[in-house]
């Protein structure tokens, strides 16, 4: 009995599994809500590096997930999920403010236009002294600690009412993404497995994720990238991009 014994020890065989590592569980987890599939990728920034990403090291557009993974290096292994973050225009450049590592790369916009990211007041996500925030555009006072933020719209919740100009459920229904925060400070990044109106979308951070502040970031064009889950969008090239890593 006591050679099974240390035989057991030896092989970690014996008695219950042992839980999955850090490495194999997703950040990423489905929900569902009125009737509509999405995941919610979580990024605590106690824990978590939030990072925004444009070009490769040699100042190229990164324009893909699949592009990404494959100048990560080492630092694939650290990856928790990475989407899409920000609207582009068709270089693949950003058209409202974006800071990577403490550098801005584009100017704040307050520009009226058409679009989706005009339809006012569209906002920013900012991860600053490791906190991140949501912040609508009118009231965005860039500060000069801010490490990362994208600029893009509309506002879905805001100050934890819905966004005043969003129809309940429009016809419009495309595969989306979108950010919010948490009140501990916990940001929700989400992606519907299903075609979803804004006024869905904006519920769901209010109502579900208790979100006072969410921000879409866009349609259509929306990816993910779940290590955990062997899932990686192919296809779509699109502008800034969302990385979230753990720290150790």
């Amino acid at each position: 009995m006591g050679l099974l014994l240390l035989i057991c020890v030896a092989l970690a065989g014996c008695g219950k599994p042992s839980a999955p590592s850090q490495a194999t569980v997703s950040a990423c987890k489905p929900i569902t809500f009125e009737g509509t599939a999405f995941l919610d990728c979580k990024a605590d920034p106690t824990r978590d590096r939030i990072r925004l990403v444009l070009n490769d090291g040699s100042g190229r557009g990164l324009r893909s997930l699949d592009r990404l993974k494959s100048v990560m290096g080492p630092a694939v292994h650290r990856v928790r999920f990475a989407m899409n973050a920000g609207m582009f225009d068709d270089a693949g450049g950003p058209i409202g403010l974006l800071v990577v590592d403490g550098k801005q790369l584009h100017a704040i916009n307050r520009h009226a236009g058409s679009g989706n990211f005009h339809l006012l007041p569209n906002g920013v996500f900012a991860v600053a002294d490791g906190k991140a925030r949501i912040v609508a555009t009118p009231d965005f006072a860039q500060a000069s600690d801010i490490g990362f933020a994208t600029q893009s719209g509309p506002m879905l919740v805001i100050g934890g009412k819905l966004h005043p100009t969003l129809a309940a459920d429009g016809a419009l229904k495309y595969i989306r993404n979108a950010v919010g925060i948490d009140a501990q400070g916990v940001a929700h990044f989400v992606i519907s497995d299903q075609p979803v109106s804004f006024g869905k979308l904006a519920r769901l951070y209010r109502d579900k994720l208790h979100c006072a502040d969410a921000l879409y970031l866009d349609g259509y064009v929306s990816s993910l990238w779940d290590p955990a889950r062997g899932r990686l969008d192919h296809g779509k090239a699109f502008g800034p991009l969302v990385v979230v890593e753990r720290i150790r």
